[in-house]
């Protein structure tokens, strides 16, 4: 269709270099100068973020990657050079988030860091990230809804591109991809704002991202076409994203009232001491 995004933005010695790339690395590379800068602010050292993104970053890939097939395993099978392919989108965020939270811990414990703080320096960094790849499954034309009409779009007021970019298999779609895009831009302004105005507790920063993420997803993965499914057609993400929003609130509230001694989340007077 006339007047849509091409998914490659270049060709660089005969090798095509598609925007979801790009989009990608942008999102992280923000994200870890976000990270870097809170991080001095709390008393952490600016590479314990760059050492981390090392180890985590290619290990979140992998785990987002092995997520996504783990549950459309048909196409994989009958053709396994695919599993390599990731050119062209399949990697799961829910994936990359358990696998990234594994090293975390893992990082955490060997260098004598409290993990809660030092998840709470990185969450505002992963929504905002979240929030920028997104744009990455516009380009590639995934990650939408159902079908819906060009008046319904142009009543959202949508700049014309997205709308044409939105013209898929035959039909106009909910642009879902947007959705979980400004509502991960808001999830991160609220964190920002709860960060600067409220005495949190750590750890409180990572929780409020948990519940603020699933419980959007929850619902905008209701919309989605493309969602990878357990048995009896139980969308995966929503079972997951169901259980995290009742898992954090649960655990925000049993450590606001039981865990009275737990630290302050306390900028430019942080230590670098792991809590016993």
């Amino acid at each position: 269709m006339a007047g849509q995004v091409n998914r490659v933005a270049f060709e660089l010695f005969g090798l095509q270099i598609y925007w979801y790339a790009i989009i990608i690395v942008s999102g992280i590379a923000l994200a870890l100068w976000l990270a870097s800068r809170e991080a001095v602010r709390v008393g952490l050292k600016e590479d314990d973020m760059t050492n981390f993104t090392l180890w985590g970053l290619p290990i979140a890939i992998i785990g987002a990657r092995l997520y996504y097939i783990l549950f459309d395993l048909g196409p994989y099978l009958a053709d396994p050079i695919q599993i390599f392919n990731i050119r062209s989108g399949g990697l799961a965020i829910y994936g990359g988030l358990i696998a990234a939270i594994i090293v975390l811990i893992i990082y955490t414990r060997h260098h004598f860091i409290d993990p809660w703080l030092f998840l709470d320096v990185v969450a505002p960094s992963v929504i905002i990230a979240q929030a920028i790849g997104r744009w990455g499954n516009f380009m590639n034309h995934e990650a939408h809804g159902g079908a819906t009409t060009h008046q319904f779009l142009e009543s959202l007021h949508l700049p014309q591109f997205i709308i044409n970019n939105m013209y898929i298999d035959g039909a106009y779609r909910q642009p879902t991809f947007l959705y979980e895009s400004l509502w991960s831009l808001l999830g991160f302004i609220v964190i920002i704002v709860l960060r600067k105005k409220m005495s949190l507790k750590r750890g409180e920063i990572f929780l409020t991202y948990v519940t603020w993420y699933s419980f959007g997803r929850f619902f905008i993965e209701g919309m989605r076409t493309d969602s990878l499914y357990l048995f009896g057609g139980i969308r995966v993400s929503q079972m997951l994203s169901l259980i995290l929003f009742v898992g954090a609130i649960i655990l925000l509230v049993y450590r606001r009232k039981r865990l009275v001694n737990i630290k302050p989340y306390e900028r430019d007077k942080g230590t670098n001491q792991a809590l016993i």
